[in-house]
Order: structure tokens, then sequence, then C-alpha cells
């Protein structure tokens, strides 16, 4: 039997594979899946099954899942098709004879008004009909949705948002990886919905007197209405219907959507979650 990781060549995928092997799980026992097996030949020589599966052709998805014990479903970026995707991963895990299907989702997903996350509610309805035990993982916001920014934050002298002084509850990538890990390789965790998030929580404003500190640079944030976010996210080159979802999800910033206090993701990975600086100061490395 086997450990399960879909989306093995994107970065949480990698990175749990990561944390697996360094938790001590046998590569042997570990199965990473991707659209594109030759970007995973590093993974392979340590032992790693790496296998092909492309959730848009359900057809490779039974070899790909055969003898697993637990599946984790990384939540795609085919955005307007996901909830067909996943839900045919967890079917297909499901008639692998997997005993607990996990999906990292998004924070209270079968609440929340968040457009972003639509598709991640969808997906945790479907595998609840499905029947196949499931946990969930609902992922906060990850410090790299901003990180890779940095540099165009220190060209303008600006954080640009719509958030207002609204919280959020970022962790590292690897934060959220650890968790995952620690879920697929411990027991106890059937039937769970984990609300995951940083311990501790920052604004817009916060981001950006964080990168003014630890650059030496002036660095400002600028709240605009949501209709002005949306046309500079479109002059950085962002399609239309892109720019309005994530200029969303600054306004659900401001209404508190993003704030997790539940504590679980330090409890899962047993230590304090990233601090915002650490990883502003990884980044200028």
């Amino acid at each position: 039997m086997s450990i399960v990781v879909t989306g093995a060549g994107g970065h949480l995928g990698r990175l749990v594979v990561e944390e697996l092997l360094g938790r001590g799980v046998p590569a042997e026992q570990i199965v990473a899946t991707t659209r594109r097996v030759e970007a995973l030949d590093d993974l392979a020589a340590r032992g790693v099954q790496v296998r092909h599966a492309d959730f848009d052709a359900p057809e490779t998805l039974a070899a790909a899942f055969a003898g697993a014990e637990k599946v984790l479903i990384v939540s795609g970026t085919d955005f307007g098709r996901r909830v067909a995707q996943h839900t045919a991963a967890a079917a297909a895990a499901q008639q692998a004879g997997a005993g607990l299907v996990v999906y990292t989702s998004a924070p209270y997903a079968d609440t929340t008004s968040m457009q972003l996350a639509a598709e991640h509610a969808g997906t945790e309805a479907a595998i609840r009909a499905l029947g196949v035990p499931f946990t969930f993982l609902r992922n906060s916001w990850y410090f790299e949705n901003y990180t890779p920014q940095i540099p165009a934050y220190l060209e303008h002298g600006a954080v640009f948002g719509a958030a207002g002084d609204g919280r959020i509850s970022g962790a590292a990538r690897a934060d959220y990886a650890a968790a995952a890990a620690a879920v697929l390789a411990g027991e106890g965790h059937q039937g769970k919905v984990y609300e995951l998030g940083g311990d501790q929580s920052f604004t817009l404003g916060e981001l950006a007197a964080a990168v003014a500190d630890v650059s030496g640079k002036p660095v400002e944030y600028r709240d605009l209405p949501a209709e002005e976010l949306i046309k500079v996210l479109e002059g950085a080159g962002f399609p239309p219907p892109v720019a309005a979802v994530f200029a969303d999800v600054d306004t659900s910033i401001a209404k508190g959507l993003l704030f997790v206090d539940s504590g679980d993701l330090s409890r899962l990975i047993g230590r304090p979650t990233t601090a915002l600086r650490t990883a502003v100061e990884s980044a200028l490395r």
C-alpha cells in the first residue's frame, strides 16, 4: 500500500513528497503523480514511484492510484474545470480502495463568499457525496502569493490592494506541505476539516512595512477601490476575469475571510508557523 501525492510536479505537491521523505516514509511507499513524469526524474532516482496522471484523462488515474492507501489531491489551477477534475480523482482513489482522500481546499469553503473558493466548495461536496473517507485541508493564503511580487513593490514603492485593514493568516507553502504530510503519515484524521492559517496574521500595510524594513527602501500600502485595483491588475497583464477574481480576494480579506485563528496548522506541524518577516528576508536574499 502506498501514499499517493498528485500534482507532485508543482510547488506544493513536491514539498509534500519531500516532507514525507523527511518523516521517514520509505521512498518506495510514496507515489508522486504528475502530467510530466520527466520532471520528477530526481525523485525517481531516490526511489519514489513516479506515475503519469492527468485529471482531464480519467483513464490515467486507475493505474496512477493502484495500491493507494491514502491519496492527496492537490487542488489544480485549471479554473472553471476543477470540480470535475477533482471529482474524477476522488472517484479513482475510491475505486483503487484508498482508505483516505485528502484534499487541499480554501478557508471556510462551504460558507465563504470568496469567488476563488467556489470550486473548492463544489469539490468538497462531491467528495462527501462519494462517501469516501476524507480530510479537508483548508489552506489560507500563501506568503508565496506575495513574495514573488517584491521586486515590483520595490520598483513602484508600493503594495497595491483593496483589502483595507483586513488581516491575512498567511503561512509559507512549506508549512502547508508539512501539514499535509502529517495527515498522510499519521492516523486519526478521517472526517476532519482543518482550517489552516499562520500563527500571526498580517495586513497588506504590514506586508509593505516588512518589505520596506528588510529592504531598506520605501514601500507603502495604497488601498484602492476594487474597481481601480482591477484596472491596475489588467495593466500588469492579468486578463480581466482573473483580475476581477483577485480583486475579489482583496475585498474578501477586508471582510475577514482569510483570517484563521484555529491554531490547526501549528498543531499539525508541531511547531510555530513561518513568520512573515522570515519569508520576506528569504525572498530578498
